[in-house]
């Protein structure tokens, strides 16, 4: 039953306010975190002329108008700022991340929200490994600022104290479902993608992060998005997702520095969304030319903060943890 006080009511606003100063306080561990790492934090444009090229992520155009008035052209609020900080990299920071707001349309469930907040973060000279290990340091300083014993999200309790489970795609495949994931079969009408993630989502992920964090890694190339193949086994990308309590919080990649691959990826992902759902979002060919440029080897990962801090605090959703909703109008 949807509350009949609006969300800045007092008594509205009591019912969160707890999980929003323990927001606060988590916020201020992952400065300190990254700080201590020797880190940049940096605020990049939420306007960008390509929002992200996910085919399955729907983004919010506007139009950008000159002084003068006639002039104008679309422009898109990102999915991700990717893109951007990773043109910083290619200009010279070498350690850099960013909370940023993030927009994604057609989104809007117990953990999506339309505009929510991104810990997005990137080393230089360093690979998906690293990140593994950031993710540790980082769910700790997140436990210890939300003042709980346990992470815990439905029910379902993570303790990010103890050793975090990694391990591989393949492994978790044959695990959890009994299956060779470099073997599946896609029923008629079906992509390998669309095969892959009906026996992930359904026999996989509820399964992960359970006691304690599980980092899963090297995924199908196929699903390598922005990551750079395995040296030694071109069959995988070197990818990592963050699973706690069965709910993905981040993903993340060794970065592809190959401009000729990555419009060829870029132009898959176009034509895909065109076939799935008769929409087209620009390339960026400015991210383009500064990989061409030089992209350094280095890694990334996006963290959904929101749901960090829904885990920390116990919230069961993601509204709990705004300090202020998106109206729905």
């Amino acid at each position: 039953m949807q509350n009949p006080l609006p969300w800045w009511h007092p008594r509205r606003f009591a019912e969160r306010r707890a999980h929003v100063e323990a927001r606060a306080r988590i916020a201020s561990a992952v400065r300190a975190f990254f700080a201590r790492e020797d880190f940049l934090e940096v605020d990049t444009p939420a306007l960008q002329v390509s929002p992200g090229l996910e085919p399955h992520l729907f983004a919010f155009e506007t139009r950008l108008r000159a002084p003068d008035g006639p002039r104008e052209r679309a422009l898109y609020l990102h999915t991700s700022p990717e893109f951007a900080m990773k043109k910083l990299l290619v200009a010279g920071v070498p350690r850099l991340f960013q909370l940023a707001h993030v927009f994604r349309n057609r989104e809007r469930s117990s953990t999506h929200h339309p505009e929510f907040t991104m810990l997005e973060w990137y080393r230089a000279g360093s690979d998906y490994t690293a990140l593994m290990d950031d993710c540790e340091a980082l769910l700790r300083a997140a436990l210890m600022a939300g003042g709980r014993e346990r992470l815990v999200f439905r029910g379902v309790e993570c303790d990010p104290r103890l050793p975090f489970e990694r391990i591989r795609v393949a492994d978790a495949f044959a695990k959890h479902a009994g299956r060779d994931v470099f073997a599946l079969e896609p029923a008629a009408g079906d992509t390998y993608e669309d095969q892959f993630f009906r026996v992930f989502l359904n026999e996989i992920e509820p399964k992960l992060g359970s006691g304690r964090p599980t980092l899963v890694y090297d995924w199908p190339i196929a699903l390598g998005a922005l990551a750079r193949a395995k040296p030694g086994d071109p069959r995988v990308a070197e990818r990592v997702e963050l699973y706690v309590a069965g709910l993905e919080l981040a993903n993340g990649f060794s970065e592809l520095t190959d401009a000729v691959e990555q419009r060829r990826r870029f132009e898959h992902d176009v034509a895909e969304k065109a076939r799935l759902y008769g929409e087209r979002y620009p390339i960026d060919g400015d991210f383009l030319a500064a990989l061409e440029h030089g992209l350094p080897a280095s890694a990334g990962m996006a963290l959904g903060f929101d749901r960090l801090v829904m885990c920390a605090t116990g919230a069961a959703r993601i509204e709990d943890v705004l300090w202020a909703p998106v109206d729905e109008g």
